[in-house]
């Protein structure tokens, strides 16, 4: 990895390799904010999301078993949609070395993998994680120490998946009129349900299996925190779930399956296809706004990965799928029995996605 002039005061590459990827994040020593608590003070906005952090706990072992069915029923495609997406940007950038940006958490899995796939393909790429927050932007102090070490002109953003796309139109707010993007800032993703990232390897909503683990899948790094002094953002590390940790044997898993597969590069999203996915999934939010009453939109989190994460670390209402069979949904369905929240099967009313989860309202 290129070491940026910044580099001394990050995280440096958590438990992954340190030629996988650097993050550009700060450790942070926060108080852990209670789940119930941080929910009132998010949606009495006395508090940012990004400002606060509830304790991330080791996954239950009914959980890693789940993670473990998961990567049997779901990583021989993991492992193809990371090389389509390699070949696709290896043509679409035929010149120079990429530079892939990852949004921490979701999209450093992705990142290191499709690293590895362009490096077997030939090509030469850098991979720092960084942080993008909802509502209050991009770490521009990073950002700006990887264009003022390699450019703009290659740099390509990559995250797990899209929901209601909320990142991709931060992504698009903080930098689709910066002149050093002249195309745009690019998304890519995995799985892109609402049509709102510029490469993806399909629209559809699957089990991605590094979506349902959090830290221990994830370098043992925490969701990124807004740095109320400026700066670098900021994270926690979790050295004490670090007996749990599958990072690097889950690329490791990957990989192996990577090394087998034969596919056809990803297309980007036309015009038509990315208005249509994105008129599809607003009105499956719009419709689930109507029926539960909701005037904010952040409540309705959709899609099987965000539903997931909804139920691990916010206050959920209930859960909404569209079968309940799916076996795509189970780890779903036994987080919600576990926290006794109802789970109603509505079929084809989620539309592109096949779970939905309705944050509680909390006054």
């Amino acid at each position: 990895m290129n070491d940026l002039d910044l580099a001394s005061s990050t995280v440096g590459s958590g438990s992954y390799l340190s030629d996988d990827v650097h993050f550009l994040l700060r450790p942070v020593d926060l108080a852990m904010t209670d789940v119930l608590e941080k929910e009132r003070l998010i949606q009495t906005r006395q508090k940012h999301y990004s400002e606060m952090i509830s304790a991330e706990h080791a996954p239950t072992s009914t959980h890693m078993a789940l993670f473990e069915r998961s990567l049997r029923q779901n990583g021989l495609r993991m492992a193809a949609d990371v090389q389509s997406l390699a070949l696709s940007l290896a043509e679409h950038y035929a010149t120079g070395t990429l530079v892939l940006v990852s949004f921490v958490r979701a999209g450093l899995p992705l990142g290191v993998l499709v690293r590895r796939a362009l490096l077997g393909l030939g090509r030469d790429a850098y991979h720092y994680g960084i942080s993008i927050v909802r509502d209050r932007g991009i770490d521009e102090t990073a950002l700006e120490a990887i264009i003022g070490a390699h450019g703009a002109q290659n740099i390509v953003f990559v995250d797990g998946w899209t929901g209601k796309g909320a990142i991709a139109g931060e992504l698009a707010r903080c930098l689709g009129h910066d002149p050093r993007f002249p195309n745009g800032p690019r998304m890519v993703v995995l799985a892109d349900p609402c049509g709102r990232a510029w490469l993806a390897a399909s629209a559809e909503d699957w089990i991605i299996p590094s979506g349902i683990l959090g830290a221990t899948v994830s370098g043992l790094v925490s969701r990124s925190i807004w740095p109320a002094d400026g700066g670098l953002h900021g994270c926690v590390v979790y050295d004490e779930l670090r007996p749990h940790d599958v990072t690097r044997s889950f690329i490791e898993h990957i990989e192996a399956a990577r090394a087998g597969v034969a596919v056809e590069p990803a297309n980007p999203w036309s015009a038509a296809q990315a208005a249509q996915l994105q008129l599809q999934a607003l009105q499956v939010v719009q419709r689930l706004a109507g029926r539960f009453g909701i005037s904010n939109l952040n409540r309705i989190k959709p899609g099987i990965a965000e539903a997931t994460r909804a139920v691990l670390r916010r206050v959920p209402d209930q859960v909404l799928v569209r079968d309940r069979e799916d076996a795509d949904v189970q780890l779903l369905i036994h987080l919600t029995d576990r926290a006794g929240i109802e789970v109603q099967a509505v079929g084809d009313e989620l539309g592109p996605y096949r779970a939905v989860t309705i944050i509680r309202g909390v006054s």
